[in-house]
């Protein structure tokens, strides 16, 4: 198991996926960020959706918006939908997906 660069604890699996920032090939640099899992349909990927405020000038106020990105989901960490992940960017891994799951700071249905 590799050392990736940020303090989260590695998961308890293997996989033998390459795309792994812990078991493979894969570097993580840039931006991370933490967000909810809102789908898990493609073939190991999902859809990471984060909000934050953004400021209105002439109102003086704030208000929430929303993003979302494509995200490698790897065979150890298999995050599930309404899951809170924290992901990494990366190299292009495909055409949509450049940032990838690095841990699951929450599981869906906990408190």
């Amino acid at each position: 198991m590799r050392e990736i660069g940020l303090k989260v604890q590695p998961p308890a699996e293997k996989c033998d996926d390459p795309h792994c920032p812990w078991h493979g090939h894969l570097r993580i640099h840039g931006r991370y960020f933490e967000g909810v899992v809102v789908s898990d349909k493609g073939k190991k990927t999902v859809v990471v959706e984060r909000q934050h405020y953004h400021y209105l000038k002439k109102y003086e106020r704030y208000e929430l918006r929303r993003s979302k990105v494509h995200a490698h989901n790897p065979e150890c960490i298999d995050a599930k939908v309404g899951d809170r992940v924290l992901i990494a960017e990366t190299r292009p891994i495909s055409k949509t997906k450049s940032w990838v799951v690095v841990a699951v700071t929450k599981r869906a249905g906990e408190r």
